[in-house]
Order: C-alpha cells, then structure tokens, then sequence
C-alpha cells in the first residue's frame, strides 16, 4: 500500500492517511478515479454532446466516423458550447455564493441576523462609496442596506457595466468594450451563455468563446469580487496571522468540529459558538480539554485568513481527515464536498450536517443555516458534536502540524508596504523581485496530490518570483512549509532580501477560490501606478491540478483581464484545433493574453518564467535568459 500512496501524494499526512484508509477498507476518490479509467475520450476532448434529446451525439475525431451531430454542429461548435457551459457553471457557483453573502448583508441592516454585524465599517464606507452611496452621517446599518440593494442591482443590473468594472484599469476597460465583452450583469451573462448553447441559437465558435470570455468577466469583476468585499465587511478584512495546517490540527482531547464547504456565513457562527464559555464548560464535563474548530477546503481558508484557524486540509483530503477516527462533527456548505463523505463518515462516529438549502448530500442530516437562525443553530449542533465526543472509537492522528502565515489581503499587503504599491514596484524595477505569480486551484487525482502546486511555487520563488495563491494551492503550499517568514531561504536572493525585510514569506496566502480577485486587484494596483494595462506586468497565473468549472471561469476571467495562465490538466477542448489556437494564440491578439496547458510543473514554471522576463524587457527593464 505504501507504493500505491506514494503515487498518489507526495503530503506526509496524505501517505499516511491512504494506509489507514486501506486498513479500514474506505473506499477514496483515488479508488473511484482508477475505477473509472479509461475515461471516455469523446468526452475529454469535448467532441460529446447531449444538448439536446436527438442525440446523444459524438463526433469521431479521426474522421471515420460522424463528422457532425445529428442537427448538424461540428467539432468546432460542440467543443465551444461544451467550454461555455462550463464557465457558465463555474461563474453562477461563485456568483451565487456572492448573492448569499449580499443576503445577509441585507439582513443585518433589517436587525434580521442575530449574531451577524459589520466587522470593518471603514470598508463598508469605501465599497458603497464606489457605488456612489453617500454615507456621512448615516450609521452603519443603513449604508449597509442601501450597498446590499445596489450590489444586487449588479446581478440583474440592465447597465450597460458591472459597478465594480470601474477597478480595472482604464485601459483594459476600454479593450473590453471595444472587443463587446464587457460585462453588463452578473445573472445576465450567464443566462445568454445558457441561451446562447441552446440547441440551434449560437453557431459561430469564435463567439461563443467570446461570450464565455463575457460571462467569466461578469464572475470575476462581479460575483466573485462582491463575494469577497461582502465578507469582509461582515467578517473583517483579513491581516497576516499565524495558524497551523495538516491533519495534524486535530486535538485527540478536544471535540474537533470540521467545517467544509466555502461560504463562511455557516462557519462564522460555528466559530462563535465554539468559543461560548457554556458551551467549553459543557465540553469539559463530558472529558474532553476543550473544542477544536477546523476547517477543509475554502471555508477553512476562509477563517484561516480572518480568525487563525487550522486548516486540517484540502479537496483530496476530505475524506481522509474523516479516517483519523478524530472528527466529531462534520458541518458542509457547497461546491467541492464529495458525495461520498456521508457513506465514508458512516464508518466511523462522526456526524455529517448539511447545511445549505441548496445542497443536499446522501448520508447526511440536513440542518439549514439562514441569517435569522444561525447563531441558535450553530450552537445547537455544536452542543451536539460534544456529546458526540464520548462515542469515539481508537483515533490515528500520525503527523504534528505545521506553521504557516495567512492572511494577505490586498489592504493588508498594501499597509505592509507603507499603504503604497509603490516599494513593491521598486523591487519589480531593479530587479529583486522578478515578477509575480498566482498558483491557485483544486486538486485532481489525475495528478499526484500537492505535487503540481508544491513543484512549480518552489520553482517560481528559486527564481525571485513572489507567489500569490488561494484555495487548495494555498494549503498545499502551506503544509510544504513555504508560509512562514523563515521559507524566505528557499526564495531566490533577490526575493529571500524582500521577504527578509519585511518579514514575510515569499508566499502570500490570499484566501479562498473565490479570493482569486484579490490578485486581480493587487494587478490593477501595480498597473494603475505604472500607467499601464494588466497585459503589460510581469505576471502570470497557474492552476496545476485544477478540475472544476469554478476553475474554468476563474481562468477565463484572468486571461480576460490580461493574464497569461497555465493549466495543468487539459481542459476538455482538444476535438476542435481552432479552439485550441484561439485560446492558446488568438486571444493574445483579442485581450493580450492567451492560455498554456503544460502537466509537468518542472516545464510550467519554465514558461511563467520565459513569459515574465519577455515582460519585464518589453517594460525596459533587465532581462534574464531562461
């Protein structure tokens, strides 16, 4: 079994954790993933199609077979439909999330959300301002009101842009209206995409892929980005703060409580009602030290960056910190929660809650979190989970923790930097630092665990280059040890002096998936102080082991915006060569950046690398052969 775990992760508490598993005869995602191969290659190439009730259809790639589905589409215009449907999937997920958060923004301001309040009013004043809310003299609750109804305006909005557009700068602003992709409204972009792939509507590849483009700009510089400003208005903007990753944050003495899932509404209340003073004493009467709240995947990331808590893993590992035997509780949101956990949890004692009125699982007890019921509800599950504590059986929790640093928002990298962009720009100019890389994403089981994010951000900072990342990338690199201050030795010389002056380490934790626009608005930063569009920085992003349509959106609205990105698994898009060469080549003439796919790391920080020194000389500044 060792070999077999070795292949399948290169995390210490991942190995050991699949051993365990095998003896306990828990059946993994690596098992399913095996189960399933060989996988179609219709449908990895994209050339698949079920639209609609005449087909199934497929189109035989080697030109033996069926050239064109039964209504008539070809390669071209079935893998293109196939992509835009993804973004759309991916861009409604985080959108939808952002609508959630905007909810409870509302219900706050109407007293209908016990427990709930505003954390950082200073950016509550800030966001509604951009809105063109006027806020003095008016107390909190009431901006908060006027800001949730005007952000909700941006998903059905009938404006000609998005409100937050006006962040990007003015140059790539105006690349997007000139090329019709600017987005409009949040719903309204993904709706026409929707149209736009039903059967006999939009046939034209080439615009499809454009309006994908559209509907992953409404995303990024819509929902998701009012996902992230919402929470940190009712959470608090994230500072740097210290924590601890891997299975290893489990407490054998405590009553561990996990939280999953990536909407922090849910686990900001668990949060509370872990640390109520009545609740710790009930604890400790039943004999445990005390309740331990962890998380998984990007709610975890999301207390991580605001709170400090631990992080007990990421996507892959789901099922795995479920095996320590360790877990009394386990509560879920949505996007990225395995149906399996609920028949994996059955094996053990932990208790599995969902908790979203939108995502039901199998095996799980269904308790809805909304904003008028969430701290009462919080607390009575996790009284639960501490009688819960006593029906533990043997627990395996084979590795310490490890230390890490999270919490860089773009306010705190800026107050870092002495509330200007501009000493970071500096070290850009002479040199220090080469450039600047997002290493973001899921995991895949096609590919080793951790070993795409942890391979190319070793990489990318032996060579000067800072490394931003978010979501699974971001636990990832930290169990690898790349988050504290000390790491700066791994970093080329140029960063590890940066890092060392400052303090921090030369990889910068951003926070959740849906946390991707935080780099995007540290790139309008450095862009606007420059006077230049994004497309001319020397910067970059990656998603190594990428695999859900989240990601796909994500992607598309970083290229959008101007950023060279390289993926690690292909996406599904090889049945057409024309949509291979726009999205790899022609849309560097359309939005002045494209797409790479490279699988081995090694040779993907070779091409971030080539694609940043190509920038930095066309800036002026000095450049290195790679």
């Amino acid at each position: 079994m060792l070999k077999d775990a070795e292949k399948r992760t290169v995390t210490e508490d991942g190995r050991l954790m699949l051993e365990k598993a095998e003896k306990d005869r828990i059946e993994t995602v690596w098992d399913r993933y095996a189960a399933q191969t060989p996988q179609c290659g219709y449908c990895e190439m994209g050339l698949s199609c079920r639209i609609c009730n005449m087909g199934p259809c497929r189109i035989d790639p080697f030109g033996e077979g069926p050239r064109q589905g039964v209504c008539g589409a070809d390669a071209d215009i079935i893998v293109a439909r196939n992509l835009g449907r993804m973004v759309a999937a991916g861009a409604a997920a985080h959108s939808d999330h952002g609508r959630d958060l905007v909810e409870v923004l509302a219900a706050v301001a109407e007293g209908k959300a016990p427990g709930y309040g505003i954390a950082d009013p200073d950016k509550l004043k800030r966001v509604a301002a951009e809105y063109g809310i006027e806020t003095e003299g008016k107390p909190p609750h009431a901006v908060a009101g006027a800001l949730a109804d005007a952000m909700m305006g941006d998903f059905g909005s009938r404006r000609k842009e998005l409100s937050m557009v006006r962040r990007a700068p003015a140059k790539r602003r105006e690349l997007w209206r000139k090329t019709g992709i600017m987005p409009r409204g949040i719903d309204r972009e993904t709706s026409e995409m929707m149209h736009r792939t039903h059967m006999g509507v939009d046939n034209g590849w080439q615009s499809l892929l454009l309006h994908a483009l559209r509907n992953a700009l409404s995303d990024g510089w819509g929902g998701s980005m009012i996902a992230t400003e919402v929470s940190d208005i009712l959470f608090g903007t994230p500072k740097p703060s210290a924590n601890t990753v891997n299975v290893g944050v489990l407490k054998a003495d405590q009553v561990n409580i996990i939280v999953h899932g990536h909407n922090p509404v849910v686990s900001e209340m668990l949060l509370q009602a872990c640390q109520s003073p009545d609740i710790i004493d009930l604890a400790k009467a039943k004999g445990a030290a005390g309740i331990n709240l962890a998380g998984l995947c990007c709610t975890g990331n999301e207390l991580l960056m605001r709170h400090g808590i631990p992080m007990a893993g990421n996507h892959l590992m789901t099922e795995l910190v479920i095996a320590t035997g360790a877990v009394d509780m386990m509560l879920v949101d949505y996007q990225c929660i395995m149906p399996s956990l609920g028949k994996t949890a059955s094996c053990y004692h932990t208790l599995m809650i969902s908790t979203s009125d939108k995502a039901r699982f199998p095996g799980m007890t269904h308790r809805e979190f909304h904003p008028e019921n969430a701290r009462d509800l919080a607390r009575d599950l996790v009284k639960e989970a501490v009688e819960n504590f006593g029906r533990r059986g043997r627990v395996y929790i084979p590795v310490e923790p490890v230390p890490s640093l999270g919490g860089f928002s773009v306010e705190a990298i800026l107050g870092a930097l002495g509330g200007t962009p501009d000493p970071l720009l500096d070290a850009v100019k002479d040199g220090r630092i080469r450039g600047a890389a997002g290493v973001v994403g899921c995991n895949n089981p096609k590919i080793k665990h951790d070993y795409g994010h942890i391979t190319l951000t070793r990489q990318l900072i032996e060579n000067d280059i800072l490394v931003l990342d978010t979501g699974c990338a971001a636990i990832a690199n930290a169990k690898a040890g790349f988050k504290v201050a000390e790491a700066a030795e791994y970093a080329g010389p140029g960063l590890k002096a940066v890092c060392s002056a400052l303090g921090i380490p030369p990889v910068l934790h951003m926070g959740s998936c849906v946390d991707n626009v935080r780099i995007l608005l540290l790139a309008s930063a450095l862009a606007d102080s420059l006077g230049c569009d994004i497309s001319d920085l020397p910067v970059a992003g990656s998603a190594p082991e990428w695999y859900s349509e989240k990601a796909v959106s994500i992607g598309a609205y970083f290229v959008a915006s101007g950023v060279y990105t390289v993926l690690g698994p292909m996406p599904p898009i090889t049945g057409s060569m024309n949509v291979v060469k726009l999205l790899t080549e022609g849309l560097n003439d359309v939005v002045g950046a494209g797409f790479a796919v490279e699988p081995d790391p090694e040779k993907a920080g070779i091409l971030i690398r080539r694609h940043i020194e190509s920038k930095r000389k066309q800036l002026g500044l000095d450049a290195r052969s790679v």
